[in-house]
C-alpha cells in the first residue's frame, strides 16, 4: 500500500486571534506526529498552489469577492462570531485546494493507492454562499467537482467523520444525485444541522450520535447505516472529510473516541474503497482542536491508510 502525504507549507499564514481553536499549531502537531519513524514509508510532497477560482465550482458567483473584500491588508478580519480571515488566508486556501487536487491526481492516475492532505483551515462548514465555522472555502467539495470535470467520475461518495456536521458540504450537494454525502456527528452540537430526516434527493445520509457514546456507537452507525447506504449508491471514488475532534480530549465536543477508533474507521473505509471504488480514496483534514488528540488521531488514520489495518496507537 502506497500512501501520499501532501503537506501545506504556508499553513501559518492563515492567522486567527490568540486562543482561537483553529490555529497554526494544529498542523505542527500533525507534522510532528507523522515525523515518527513508523511513517518512513510515506510518500511526501509539498502542496502546489491551486487555482482559487475553482471555488466557483461549488460556491456562489459573489463568494470569492466577499472573501477578498473582507480580507484586511494587515491584521485579522472577522466574517462571523468565530470565522476569521487574515491577509494571507486566501493564499493558504489556494494551497489547500492545490493539496487536494494533487492528491486526487496521484490517486486517480495510479501513482499511489490513497492520500491524506494535512491542510487548514477546514472547509466542510462553508456553504454555497456563506463562510462559517472556521471555514473559508469548501475544499473537499472542490475536489469532488474536479474529479467529475477532469476525470469523469460519475458517482462520488464523501464520508465526513468530523464531530461537527458538514452543513456546507450538504448544502452544496443536497440536490445532486451524483454525489453521496454521509456524516456521523455529535448532536446536539454546532452547527445544529444534520438531522437524519434530511436526505436530499436520496443522496444524504446523516447519523447523529449522542454525547459520550464513544467508539461503539460509531461502529454501529457505520456498520448498520452508512456503509449499507453507500453500497447502495455504488460510488466510483471515495473522499473523506477527516476531522479528529471526536477525540475524548477535544475541548469543543464530547463523543469520547479513542485514537484506535479512527484507525478502525479508516480501515473499514479502505475496505469499502477496495471493494467498491477501485481502491481510490483521498482524505482531507478537517477539524481537531486538542493538540494531542489531533496528532494521535491523524497518526492512527495515516497508519491505517498505509497498512489497511486498524493500526495501534504509536508509543
Amino acid at each position: 500500500m502506497t500512501t501520499l502525504l501532501v503537506s501545506q507549507r504556508n499553513f501559518d499564514a492563515h492567522v486567527t486571534p490568540h486562543g482561537h481553536p483553529e490555529r497554526p499549531d494544529r498542523l505542527r502537531a500533525v507534522e510532528e506526529a507523522l515525523d515518527h519513524p513508523a511513517f518512513g514509508a510515506l510518500r511526501r510532497e509539498d502542496a502546489p498552489s491551486g487555482d482559487l477560482s475553482l471555488a466557483e465550482l461549488v460556491h456562489g458567483p459573489r463568494y470569492l469577492a466577499t472573501l477578498r473584500n473582507a480580507r484586511p491588508a494587515e491584521g485579522i478580519g472577522q466574517l462571523d462570531a468565530d470565522t476569521f480571515i487574515a491577509s494571507g488566508s486566501l493564499d493558504v486556501c489556494s494551497t489547500g485546494i492545490g493539496a487536494g487536487l494533487r492528491a486526487l491526481d496521484a490517486v486517480l492516475l495510479g501513482e499511489v493507492d490513497n492520500a491524506f492532505c494535512a491542510i487548514r483551515p477546514p472547509g466542510h462548514h462553508a456553504e454555497i454562499d456563506r463562510p462559517m465555522g472556521f471555514c473559508l472555502v469548501n475544499t473537499i467539495a472542490i475536489v469532488a467537482r474536479e474529479a467529475q470535470r477532469k476525470y469523469g467520475a460519475e458517482r462520488i461518495a464523501i464520508v465526513d467523520f468530523d464531530v461537527h456536521h458538514g452543513n456546507g458540504t450538504e448544502d452544496i450537494f443536497k440536490d445532486d444525485p451524483s454525489v453521496f454525502y454521509a456524516s456521523s456527528h455529535q448532536m446536539p452540537l454546532y452547527p445544529g444541522t444534520g438531522a437524519p430526516s434530511v436526505t436530499g434527493v436520496g443522496n444524504i445520509c446523516n447519523v447523529p450520535l449522542d454525547p459520550h457514546t464513544g467508539g461503539e456507537a460509531m461502529r454501529a452507525a457505520y456498520a448498520d447505516v452508512i456503509f449499507p447506504a453507500m453500497a447502495d449508491f455504488a460510488p466510483d471514488l471515495l473522499l473523506v472529510s477527516a476531522g479528529f475532534d471526536a477525540d475524548h480530549r477535544d475541548p469543543l465536543a464530547q463523543l469520547d473516541w479513542l485514537p484506535a477508533d479512527f484507525g478502525w474507521l479508516t480501515a473499514r473505509l479502505l475496505e469499502f474503497a477496495d471493494r467498491r471504488c477501485g481502491n481510490r480514496l483521498v482524505s482531507l483534514l478537517e477539524g481537531g482542536y486538542d493538540r494531542d488528540g489531533l496528532a494521535e488521531g491523524a497518526a492512527a488514520h495515516v497508519a491505517s491508510l498505509m497498512t489497511g489495518n486498524a493500526a495501534p496507537p504509536l508509543r
